[in-house]
């Protein structure tokens, strides 16, 4: 089963409204980037250490901004089918405080990080397995849900049909992705109701480089759109958690 972890928890970054759902800009790479959408009011900042991403990072690149972050951001590692040893020692070097899996991860292995105290959030998918329908198998914090096609294990800037999980979000913490834009993100929220949206190429100049002003354009869209129900509060940082 699914966890049944409280996300209730206030926002941590007050510029956002409680009732809109959070932000996680993933796959950054500089740290003059990452605190620049930091301070537009991302919730959440991602970083990619599948080695065939055009925007991976070491685990040494990512503590560099990691540190350099406000400590009301969440810090995330998206990982693609790694052991558990590699993935516990990036996240304690880089200090992360949530995991992105976004491969064919056991569930075995989503229990075993979880239970080390880390947020893990299981990537499903629309049109490959594992399938959005199977939720039950994993006791994750969250499912981030995107289509799952093209070359790359993520989004691949692919835009889908998001009134697939028009009751998706119901019974679980969601995190939409896949093909979110500045033009489309208003209709994908209203369809399926996230409680965060996660972007990457939709706001970048090239990969691995943002936009800083296509960033601040598509928090500011997100700030503007209210979900009609209760909001999971998925990126939160404990107190203590900075503490190597």
């Amino acid at each position: 089963m699914h966890s049944r972890q409280d996300r209730t928890k206030p926002p941590q970054n007050s510029a956002n409204p409680p009732d809109a759902p959070q932000v996680k800009i993933c796959g950054l790479t500089r740290v003059d980037e990452a605190v620049a959408c930091a301070s537009l009011g991302a919730d959440a900042i991602g970083f990619i250490f599948y080695p065939k991403s055009p925007r991976v990072v070491t685990a040494a690149q990512a503590l560099a901004i990691s540190m350099a972050l406000p400590p009301s951001v969440c810090r995330v590692g998206v990982f693609v089918d790694e052991t558990f040893d590699t993935i516990m020692q990036i996240a304690r070097t880089a200090r992360l405080q949530a995991v992105q899996l976004h491969g064919m991860e056991s569930p075995a292995l989503v229990k075993k990080i979880a239970d080390q105290g880390l947020t893990v959030i299981k990537a499903l998918f629309s049109q490959r397995e594992p399938f959005y329908t199977q939720t039950a198998h994993f006791q994750a914090a969250a499912f981030l849900v995107e289509c799952g096609a093209g070359l790359l294990p993520g989004g691949n800037a692919r835009a889908w049909d998001f009134s697939l999980l028009k009751d998706f979000a119901k019974d679980v913490p969601l995190v939409l992705a896949g093909g979110l834009a500045i033009d489309n993100v208003k209709q994908a929220i209203n369809q399926c109701q996230p409680d965060a949206v996660d972007i990457s190429s939709g706001v970048e100049r090239f990969p691995g480089r943002k936009d800083i002003h296509k960033v601040a354009q598509f928090i500011e869209a997100v700030r503007k759109i209210r979900i009609a129900k209760p909001n999971r509060r998925i990126f939160y940082v404990s107190s203590g958690s900075r503490q190597p």
